[in-house]
């Protein structure tokens, strides 16, 4: 007899946390809205069969939802797990030619990539304190620059008003 591929379907998946990876110092020093990221980020990844790592993918507010919290601390969240060794950018967000955005790709460092052998990165195990990793944040893409008002359309609205009642 086979497997019953009805119960296959139904199987629940869950996301293990290692309790080495917990004890470690740089899981001590992450903030809790960091640690409470990190399980949802692990649920993405496909397990070893399907290995997924280096292309995960989870936005900032898919995370913020997840979570409960704001869009801010979402993304101080990442920021944190990149500064910490448990997360690598491999790919940044972008908002194609069309207006569709793409969530950003993501290693997890406890967890080996696929094709580089068997052994994961884990960065976070050579964290110090005042050792952060370097954190890759998404460009801000804003072709008429910092000092600019943000709304021209309602500035020419306006100086158009002006003009009429003087």
């Amino acid at each position: 007899m086979g497997r019953d591929k009805r119960n296959e379907a139904r199987a629940e998946h869950f996301a293990a946390m290692i309790r080495n990876t917990m004890n470690t110092p740089a899981w001590r020093a992450l903030s809790p809205s960091a640690q409470a990221l990190y399980p949802w980020l692990k649920l993405e990844w496909r397990g070893p069969k399907a290995n997924n790592n280096g292309r995960i993918v989870l936005s900032v507010r898919q995370a913020a939802a997840l979570m409960g919290v704001g869009i801010n601390t979402a993304a101080r969240a990442f920021h944190d797990l990149q500064a910490k060794g448990f997360l690598v950018v491999k790919r940044h967000a972008q908002l194609g030619v069309k207006g569709q955005a793409t969530a950003p790709e993501f290693e997890l460092t406890e967890i080996a990539m696929p094709g580089e052998g068997a052994r994961p990165r884990k960065l976070f195990a050579d964290w110090k304190p005042g050792g952060d990793f370097p954190v890759q944040k998404a460009a801000v893409h804003n072709p008429r620059g910092t000092n600019q008002k943000q709304n021209p359309v309602i500035e020419l609205a306006t100086a158009r008003h002006r003009k009429s009642d003087g």
